[in-house]
């Protein structure tokens, strides 16, 4: 009796790894033509996107030959804001009691070093880094200067305040201003 069982074990182990077989065939099968039509698809897909850029590129190079001078000559009040921020915080923080901002922490300029971008690439990375980098150094000097001069709350919300503002006293609260108003200048 336990040989009869012993066999039909056997058996049924066979048979099991016989359809085991067969039915990883299929899948992969099944599997190797998905992978082969979906790659086809995205590869079509990344061509005709391709194509598209590039003739999108083509009809508006003289738009962007056309631009590059209004783009370009944000350098000027740029460079000008970067000078009298600058000037300002270094005069007025120290009178003030307020933290100097480090300008190096906001303006970084490193992405023109990417081996991989052409000479053009370069100089406008370089420009965007300064540019947001600036912008960025000057709304610090700001939100330092407005949290000792005048932290209140606007009446309306704003779309983007700066991490200081939630400080702010609210807008009308005239007790909490006047009996805080030195602890609040005085933190960083």
């Amino acid at each position: 009796m336990l040989m009869k069982l012993l066999n039909y074990f056997k058996l049924f182990q066979f048979e099991l790894a016989g359809g085991l077989q067969k039915l990883e065939k299929e899948v992969r099968a099944e599997w190797e033509e998905k992978v082969t039509n979906t790659f086809d698809k995205t590869e079509l897909r990344y061509e005709l996107w391709v194509s598209e850029i590039v003739g999108r590129v083509h009809q508006s190079k003289i738009l962007f030959v056309l631009t590059a001078p209004f783009i370009y000559a944000l350098w000027f009040p740029a460079l000008i804001m970067d000078f009298f921020i600058t000037v300002y915080q270094k005069l007025c923080f120290p009178i003030y009691g307020i933290p100097l901002v480090i300008r190096n922490d906001f303006i970084v300029l490193d992405r023109y070093r990417l081996p991989y971008l052409n000479k053009l690439e370069k100089f406008n990375c370089f420009f965007c880094g300064y540019f947001n980098g600036l912008i960025a150094y000057t709304r610090e000097v700001a939100s330092r200067t407005e949290q000792y001069w005048c932290p209140i709350k606007h009446s309306k919300k704003l779309n983007s305040a700066h991490d200081r503002y939630k400080r702010f006293y609210s807008y009308g609260d005239s007790k909490s201003y006047r009996q805080d108003l030195g602890g609040l200048q005085k933190k960083d």
